[in-house]
This record gives C-alpha cells, sequence and structure tokens, in this order.
C-alpha cells in the first residue's frame, strides 16, 4: 500500500489502481485520510463526467473533503 500526504484532496487518473491512501490536513486542521480507490471507485461515474478530470486527469479541493465524498460509507 502506498501513502500519500497532500495539502489538499484530490482523485488523479494516475493513481487509480495503485492502491493508495492519501492524508492531508483542511482548512480547520483536522486530518483527513482516504482510500483513493475506493472513492474513485465509488464515485467513478460523477469524476469521469466532470470537465477536469478529462482536461486535467485529476479532481482537486483545498479547503475540505467534498460534501459528495463525506456522504460516503467507506473512505478507508
Amino acid at each position: 500500500m502506498n501513502t500519500i500526504t497532500t495539502k489538499r484532496f484530490v482523485i488523479r487518473k494516475s493513481l487509480i489502481g495503485t492502491n493508495t491512501v492519501i492524508t492531508f490536513t483542511n482548512n480547520k486542521n483536522v486530518e483527513c485520510t482516504y482510500d483513493h480507490d475506493k472513492v474513485y471507485n465509488q464515485l467513478k461515474s460523477k469524476f469521469d463526467l466532470m470537465p477536469c478530470f478529462a482536461k486535467y486527469g485529476s479532481y482537486t479541493n483545498t479547503n475540505d473533503l467534498p460534501v459528495f465524498v463525506r456522504t460516503l460509507k467507506e473512505l478507508v
């Protein structure tokens, strides 16, 4: 399992299938940890339709976990 520490929430095409766990600290100084593949697989159709995901190969959110991710039953 790979682990990455970043400054923001990120889903990248290059990380799909790499079994990566990502940790970042949100704007309220709360540490957020999620399994990249679990989040992507649960929301694959949503990410694949996003213009930023098609153009840049990634989706990011600097402030916090996106609302549609916070509602998922399983993050790690």
